[in-house]
């Protein structure tokens, strides 16, 4: 005998089915032939049985359909849950999540409201605000939001007028490692199977300087050594002699060795050639050159497969000098919108 889906039938119709299912098998019927009598499945008389032995009779009346708790959120509820989630992190609400999930959310919600939805559900309303699932910027705690600020408002556009009135152009300069067991990207394989690239399994790097401008000229310099004043000093002579007809100021974050005494006395000894100025600290997302260091990993080390160091650095300089022969290319780093203030 086929069975019947008893959600098809009305909640009236329902509790008396259920009623009269269960009171068979309090009188000894065997389960599986009472499902057969009513058309149903053993597992919904089980389910039926079990109610009945929680909570009695009170068990199979009928429930209100639809979500256990509170109904619909009004325009200013869901005005005030976008607020929230554009103006704050979970951890500040004090809610056990790191991230804005679907989850978090309907967290939020219930906790405001006391209205429940399923994630499914919830994810379509946060499509309906405006809200997409997207990677998010890293921050360090450290960061001070009023050093950002003045850096942005006031610093930079200090910085620029100078750079007008002595007729120097700006470079923006970073260091960065890169190493041999670097990893980008994603391959194809059947569901389930994790796909296996080979390579070697020496693990070996290198250092790479390098400083970019808002017109897509690009300076650069890779090496094997541990990062000095020393060899800081001769990447800024390099930079130097390559822009010959202008001053240059050059931006970098507050390292160690950017700030040296032998660094800050060359600086002095060469004040009519160039100049240098510090970034707020912890703040790389305000620096344009953090994007070109993304696209050397990414391009150049990551999808690559260098099989020892001289590889390795062959590939990052023959990478960089296709940027450099790509001014276009460069200018693309600006574009983020951490950095548009640069272009």
């Amino acid at each position: 005998m086929k069975t019947r889906d008893a959600r098809t039938i009305s909640q009236d119709a329902q509790e008396v089915l259920r009623e009269k299912a269960v009171k068979s098998v309090l009188a000894g019927m065997k389960r599986k032939d009472v499902a057969l009598i009513y058309g149903v499945s053993t597992e919904a008389i089980r389910k039926w049985v079990h109610a009945y032995h929680r909570k009695g009779m009170a068990g199979l009346k009928k429930r209100k359909r639809g979500r256990r708790h509170g109904g619909q959120l009004k325009k200013h509820q869901a005005t005030t849950i976008g607020n929230l989630i554009r103006d704050r992190d979970p951890e500040q609400l004090k809610l056990p999540f790191y991230l804005w999930t679907a989850k978090a959310v309907d967290d939020l919600i219930y906790r405001k409201y006391k209205i429940r939805y399923s994630i499914r559900h919830v994810q379509r309303l946060l499509s309906e605000w405006g809200f997409t699932p997207q990677k998010p910027k890293r921050v360090a705690y450290e960061q001070n939001p009023e050093n950002v600020r003045k850096w942005l408002d006031e610093v930079y556009p200090s910085i620029e007028k100078q750079a007008k009135r002595e007729k120097a152009r700006i470079f923006w300069g970073d260091e960065m490692g890169a190493r041999s067991d670097y990893q980008a990207g994603r391959s194809y394989a059947p569901r389930g199977v994790t796909p296996v690239v080979n390579g070697t399994g020496k693990r070996f790097g290198c250092n790479v300087i390098s400083a970019i401008t808002n017109r897509g000229d690009i300076s650069f310099m890779v090496f094997k050594r541990k990062f000095t004043s020393i060899v800081f000093m001769r990447f800024l002579k390099k930079l130097v002699k390559s822009v010959k007809e202008r001053k240059i100021f050059i931006i970098v974050d507050s390292h160690p060795v950017h700030r040296s005494g032998a660094i800050s006395r060359w600086l002095s000894d060469n004040e009519k050639r160039i100049a240098m100025f510090f970034l707020p600290g912890y703040s790389p997302d305000l620096n344009p050159d953090e994007f070109l260091n993304h696209d050397v990993k990414v391009n150049a080390v990551g999808r690559k497969r260098p099989r020892n160091r001289e590889e390795m650095i062959g590939g990052i300089r023959s990478h960089l000098y296709r940027c450099k022969r790509s001014p276009e290319r460069v200018k693309k780093f600006f574009q983020a919108d951490s950095v548009k203030y640069a272009s």
